[in-house]
């Protein structure tokens, strides 16, 4: 689809691409330029966020920033213009921002909510950082100054401070109808709170979704009695909540992006897919000695090596020797459909939530070009790169909960996957070795796999070739 748009010869607007395989909105996670800078073809102005990965927007033309659209953490449809650009600076006057326009025009489609500041910096990249853009006019925002003198009257009784008498005009707009967008209305229906009772934080009085989070959430008694409000504004005082404290019992953090997305696929694959799991035990001590074998090898110089490499190339190994296991259903056409190519997805856990990126191809792939490929996927994912194209079509998953000293799992597989195999930690423990107890290198392996597509021997069968070539890391040469 178009992301542009020729408002005159000298000013050109830039919409929010579908930048994931037809999702319908994204998140804008970060700005990057403001008004004022000097921007050209090519040069990434922007982070957004869709369900599926963290993208970076790139601007298709050269040219001075004349306004950012939309403040960050606010969801944007698909198609809505985030960034105008003047192509011509100095030409001429430029028109007013879209934010200047007279209240008495049609209001534009209604803006997703501007989600608060304060994130702290995280691993995947994308941190804080405060926003100059400003918001469209919305209907009615003649009743903004009075809704401020009102929200400015609360503070001050709260803080236990007398407020300046408000203006006898200090009345919400709209008959009274406080302030607040589409979502937010529907937010403090479904949590049961009447939204003349929030106390508006938002710009221009506006209540915003933190506000209706505040009110429902329980309340720290004030610390001393609050002065008696002035007439003018005594009936929003007297409903208004309690500040909540950092003692608050209860924190409730919105369900977008990534994580929304995983959640429904999770939930889709856990009822869809009927799972079976299978664990063995296995002594993995040679694997051990044959990775710090390969952290010495030049061939693999300049590549991360760890157990990992080795399990991905084991499970590649048992794929082939019982290559039924990577298929996929097709409930539409009631078919199992053979996949001749193994997509290896590595799970991997983030602050956005959890991705699954996949390694295309992985079955062609030598050692030093897996683990070349594996190093690549666990950086791009804590950079926070990885597009959406990386975590689809995978076929089979690894997801190595070892790492955080779990011993086990019953993994819930992948959307659209016939097998996934848990790694637990590898720990020295008393193990029977050769008619002897001594301390050896085990883990435990546990592989859930679609009933509807691996029956017990099948599934039984991969998960026993995976442990055999740990047990005996030279079967990676005699079955390959």
């Amino acid at each position: 689809m178009t992301t542009m748009t020729e408002t005159s010869a000298r000013f050109r607007e830039f919409k929010m691409p579908d930048v994931g395989e037809g999702l319908t909105e994204a998140e804008i996670l970060k700005w990057f330029v403001q008004p004022g800078d000097t921007v050209t073809d090519g040069q990434v102005v922007c982070e957004v966020e869709t369900a599926k990965a963290a993208v970076e927007l790139p601007i298709p033309f050269d040219g001075v920033v004349h306004e950012l659209r939309f403040p960050e953490g606010t969801t944007v449809d698909v198609g809505q213009v985030i960034i105008a650009i003047d192509v011509a600076p100095g030409s001429g006057d430029a028109p007013a921002p879209a934010a200047a326009a007279p209240a008495q025009e049609p209001a534009a489609e209604p803006e997703a909510e501007a989600e608060p500041k304060g994130r702290t910096p995280v691993l995947v990249g994308y941190g804080v950082a405060e926003s100059s853009t400003k918001r469209r006019p919305r209907k009615g925002a003649s009743a903004a100054p009075e809704a401020a003198a009102v929200a400015a009257a609360v503070q001050a009784e709260l803080n236990g401070h007398a407020a300046p008498a408000a203006p006898a005009a200090a009345v919400p707009a709209q008959g009274g109808r406080p302030l607040a967008k589409p979502p937010v209305r529907k937010l403090a229906k479904d949590l049961g709170i009447d939204l003349a009772t929030v106390v508006p934080t938002g710009k221009d009085g506006i209540i915003t979704r933190e506000d209706v989070h505040a009110a429902a959430a329980p309340a720290a008694a004030p610390a001393a009695a609050p002065a008696p409000a002035p007439a003018a504004v005594a009936p929003a005082v007297a409903e208004a909540p309690a500040v909540v404290s950092d003692s608050a019992r209860e924190t409730r953090i919105p369900v977008k992006g990534v994580r929304k997305a995983i959640a429904q696929a999770m939930v889709g694959s856990a009822f869809t897919a009927p799972h079976v799991t299978e664990f063995i035990t296995v002594d993995v001590t040679r694997t051990m000695k044959l990775v710090a074998e390969l952290k010495e090898d030049k061939d693999l110089a300049g590549v991360r090596v760890n157990p990992l490499l080795v399990i991905a190339k084991a499970l590649l190994v048992a794929i082939k020797r019982n290559p039924e296991v990577n298929a996929a259903w097709d409930e539409a056409n009631q078919e199992i459909v053979q996949k001749h190519y193994v997509n290896l997805g590595i799970a991997a856990a983030t602050p956005r939530g959890l991705i699954v990126p996949n390694i295309k191809d992985a079955h062609d792939k030598t050692l030093p070009q897996l683990a070349a490929a594996l190093g690549e996927l666990v950086t791009t994912a804590r950079d926070g790169k990885t597009s959406p194209a990386a975590m689809g079509g995978g076929t089979v998953t690894i997801t190595n909960v070892g790492v955080f000293g779990v011993d086990t799992g019953t993994p819930i597989l992948n959307s659209g996957e016939s097998a996934i195999l848990a790694v637990g930690a590898i720990k020295l423990q008393p193990w029977v070795h050769k008619g002897k107890v001594k301390p050896r290198q085990v883990t435990t392996l546990a592989l859930s796999f679609d009933h509807r597509l691996v029956d017990g021997e099948l599934g039984s069968k991969v998960l026993a070739d995976v442990a055999a070539i740990l047990e005996q890391p030279k079967r990676l040469i005699t079955w390959a």
